[in-house]
């Protein structure tokens, strides 16, 4: 009998996920890669992780996807890191050009 955990999936199939974690609505945000979850955010909200997250307080789970294939995962980590560095960008020179104000 299966767990209601493993019901329609492949037995032993491996699961990745690709996650987003958020310090408060609006904060700051961080974005990983494993393949146990549950005990990942529990190591970040614990702050048993020394870095970007312990610093910053990055503690509240907003957000996943599941892959099947780390190749996969992985490359849709580095296409969120992209979209994240694209809209810091945006905001970079927005607040910029309103500190410039008219010449």
């Amino acid at each position: 009998m299966q767990s209601m955990r493993s019901e329609g999936r492949e037995p032993n199939l491996k699961r990745y996920f690709v996650y987003l974690l958020a310090s408060r609505p609006y904060g700051t945000l961080y974005v990983g890669v494993t393949s146990d979850l549950a005990d990942r955010t529990w190591q970040h909200k614990s702050d048993l992780i020394d870095g970007f997250t312990k610093k910053y307080g990055v503690h509240l789970l907003v957000w996943f996807e599941e892959w099947s294939d780390i190749g996969d995962a992985i490359d849709r980590e580095k296409q969120i890191k992209g979209l994240e560095s694209r809209v810091e960008d945006q905001a970079d020179r927005k607040a910029e050009s309103h500190l410039e104000g008219p010449v």
